[in-house]
């Protein structure tokens, strides 16, 4: 080899200690026909493509991306046709004067650099990504571009074609189900949610465009801005789905799917308003394929779980899981219901709607239009010889009457209640006009608690923590920390540094003392007081304790409002 010759691949592998010569011989003789040399090295199981694109980036100072946090523009994807990128594995992801710069797992790929040079006249550079980075961005740009191209839609020309192109979609003869773009739209929109693992998608009009947003682990992420055009024609798609009235865009209305993406059975649940720039839609994402899981999965460490275990256990009484909306609490029913699911008992739920279908468990709709409430169900429920209750929420006085008499006739009822910490939902129910006596006589335990995001374990680092964060752990009773974990951000979190979520617990068991002092009417204050005098651990310091134990980070702790 020439003394100035580019390195290949392997040779940069093996001078970072990636794989070895004898790996490297080996990938070249059982390589497909092809297959290029890391290709065959991944399948081979001797490195992945994330070592792969690190190694590149250290040995020739190539900067590596992640194309999960890059916006790229639709004349940029024009540039190359989506046949050719994909064989390629590249992607084109910013222009700058005649300069064109691609995305690649293999910089050293100069046929392929050299080809498109020749394909769009511009001076080419790259920048490292993995294949699966690659591969997504090739999905999600050239699928959506080709759609669009399907619609008749130029974006560039979208502000003066607007009328004369909705006109034309209106009026133009309905299409094959399977071949509408509008449908292939919709379909892009509800695999990519489910690829990212979203819990809900977005569509919100603006003046000129609209935006497609996934909340991914608690947090909202803009996905991509689309010509506001064929925002009606998609709303009205959504709208067939959840068979609601495509005709009616003055009043907000809730649907309802079960299909399946990618063969894993998803639950959407529909909900569209009108707004001053048009209608906005969200879809809640639930995937069935998702088993449920007992007690011993939920997240709880061994002293939580012995006191839920606890609480369940009992042949009567009430268990309420309170916190806000997105913040587990049916998560943590469901559970319950797992474990305590058996033969020898009669498990009846009462829902809105049913979200999991659990085998031996006679579980029943809410219709409010036929007025089939909470409290009516219950009672019905009642006359059905049940051992436990399951109700989705109280949210009215009736309900949480009939939940009390239930409790008080030898039931064990378990429900969801939005209050802010468990002590708070004494004086909830007290509220809602049950005597203090009744509620000190049914309620067995309350669980708080809160969603918090995992910090990726792929980036994450352990870093010696500020002062700030040594301040927040001395306030809550905790001894100086050394070590916290922090959130950097890597291709396998989307840049995140967080991936996942982790359940925060408070678990307050209402035992004799807690009884007398309900009944006599006590204050917040000196109900807290006994509490943590018989070992509750407020939300905070089990925030903290998985902040010790490097699951999270002080940031997310604090964003939860319970310092």
């Amino acid at each position: 080899m020439a003394k100035n010759a580019p390195k290949r691949l392997g040779e940069v592998l093996v001078d970072e200690g990636v794989v070895t010569e004898d790996e490297i011989e080996e990938a070249l003789q059982k390589r497909e026909k092809s297959e290029k040399i890391g290709e065959a090295l991944i399948r081979l199981g001797y490195c992945n493509d994330s070592q792969i694109v690190d190694a590149l980036s250290d040995s020739l100072g190539i900067k590596r991306v992640n194309l999960g946090m890059i916006y790229v523009d639709d004349q940029v994807v024009k540039m190359l046709d989506e046949e050719f990128v994909s064989q390629a594995r590249i992607m084109p992801i910013q222009l700058q004067g005649r300069r064109l710069v691609i995305a690649t797992n293999d910089p050293l790929d100069f046929p392929t650099i050299e080809n498109v040079r020749l394909k769009t006249g511009m001076n080419v550079e790259t920048v490292l990504a993995t294949k699966n980075d690659i591969d997504t961005a090739i999905q999600r740009y050239y699928g959506f571009a080709k759609t669009l191209k399907e619609l008749g839609i130029e974006v560039e020309k979208q502000k003066e074609s607007d009328e004369k192109y909705f006109d034309e979609m209106m009026s133009e003869p309905e299409q094959d189900a399977e071949e509408s773009p509008i449908v292939s739209l919709v379909n892009q929109l509800l695999l990519q949610a489910v690829k990212n693992e979203a819990s809900d998608i977005h569509i919100d009009p603006t003046d000129i465009e609209f935006k497609i947003r996934y909340r991914i682990d608690g947090v909202l992420n803009t996905e991509r801005a689309l010509p506001k055009v064929i925002l009606p024609k998609l709303i009205s798609r959504i709208k067939v789905m959840g068979h609601m009235d495509i005709t009616d865009t003055r009043n907000p209305q809730d649907g309802r799917i079960k299909t399946v993406i990618e063969g894993r059975p998803i639950d959407l649940r529909i909900s569209t308003l009108p707004t001053v720039r048009g209608e906005k839609a969200v879809m809640r994402v639930l995937d069935l394929s998702r088993e449920t899981s007992g007690l011993d999965r939920l997240g709880l460490n061994e002293f939580e779980e012995k006191k839920f275990r606890k609480l369940i256990s009992r042949p009567n009484g009430i268990v309420l899981v309170s916190g806000p909306t997105g913040s587990g609490k049916t998560t943590s029913l469901y559970a319950c219901l797992d474990q305590l699911n058996h033969p020898e008992v009669n498990i009846i739920t009462v829902e809105d709607p049913v979200e999991i279908e659990l085998e031996g468990v006679n579980q029943v709709n809410v219709n409010p239009d036929i007025e089939f409430t909470f409290a009516n169900a219950l009672r019905s429920i009642l006359r059905q010889d049940p051992n436990i209750i399951m109700i989705g929420e109280i949210r009215d006085t009736d309900t949480a009457q009939i939940s009390v008499k239930a409790a008080l006739t030898g039931h064990l009822v378990l429900s969801t209640i939005h209050t802010n910490s468990s002590v708070k939902t004494v004086g909830r129910l007290i509220d809602m006009g049950i005597d203090p006596f009744l509620v000190a006589s049914s309620l067995s335990g309350i669980v708080a608690q809160r969603l918090v995001r995992r910090v990726c374990s792929v980036c994450g680092k352990n870093e010696t923590p500020t002062e700030s964060e040594k301040e927040v752990f001395e306030k809550n009773g905790f001894e100086s920390i050394r070590k916290v974990k922090r959130a950097v951000g890597c291709s396998a979190c989307n840049n995140k540094g967080y991936k996942g979520r982790a359940p925060v617990f408070e678990i307050f068991d209402v035992n004799d003392d807690i009884v007398k002092m309900i009944s006599n009417n006590a204050k917040e204050y000196d109900l807290l007081k006994q509490a943590r005098k018989d070992g509750t651990r407020l939300l905070v310091e089990a925030g903290l304790e998985k902040v010790k134990s490097g699951i999270t980070t002080v940031e997310e702790i604090l964003k939860l409002g319970l310092d």
